[in-house]
């Protein structure tokens, strides 16, 4: 009788790029069927006025069409997506804090950030269903810290999820948008405060 010998998983490629205009569809394909719903928040949820959570006369705004305008027409890539053997698989946008009014106008972090004006801030991650758990958010995470620093950030910063401290026995991956505690953690990323008991802040100075 013969032992069962499995063969090697086959190597995976692995790549983050910056998003451009030429990378749009990836981008779309990324978010699945949410893809199909301009009024979902296509990672602008921390670009808009603290109050403003509807379009004008309270129409649903076009979301999609706001970040392909900003794809298009922003100076700096507004974002990285993660390929996996040449697939989008992954999504993470990276800015100067400064850029986010919502991250400015909370006054819990207020009271947790320091006054860095060279400070960078990674909101949020959307990974493609098939790809959770495999590694691409650690990816994304890490090319954001070397994209920050190569444009000239002094730190970076983010408001994830301390999964541990969650009463939840089970949390969906899109409770998890914000990255998980952990993630920072293993990219070296230090807490410097909590928002809640769950809500650490977690900062990287380059």
């Amino acid at each position: 009788m013969s032992a069962r010998v499995d063969a090697p998983a086959p190597e995976r490629s692995l790549e983050v790029r910056p998003v451009t205009p030429d990378r749009w569809d990836d981008l779309v394909s990324v978010f699945g069927q949410r893809g199909d719903d301009p009024g979902w928040c296509w990672c602008r949820m921390f670009l808009g006025p603290a109050a403003d959570t509807s379009g004008s006369l309270g129409t649903t705004p076009d979301n999609r069409e706001a970040l392909r305008q900003e794809v298009t027409a922003a100076a700096t890539p507004p974002g990285l997506i993660a390929y996996v053997d040449g697939r989008p698989a992954g999504w993470s946008r990276v800015g100067p804090r400064d850029g986010f009014p919502r991250v400015r106008a909370n006054r819990a972090l207020a009271r947790v950030l320091a006054d860095d004006p060279g400070a960078w801030w990674v909101t949020c991650f959307a990974i493609e269903s098939g790809h959770r758990r495999t590694g691409v958010a650690a990816a994304l995470l890490e090319a954001a810290v070397a994209f920050a620093r190569d444009h000239g950030a002094t730190s970076v910063e983010g408001h994830p999820v301390d999964v541990a401290a969650l009463k939840a026995t089970r949390v969906s991956g899109s409770a998890l948008f914000i990255g998980t505690m952990a993630t920072f953690v293993a990219a070296g990323f230090s807490e410097v405060g909590r928002t809640f008991s769950s809500r650490p802040v977690m900062r990287l100075v380059l």
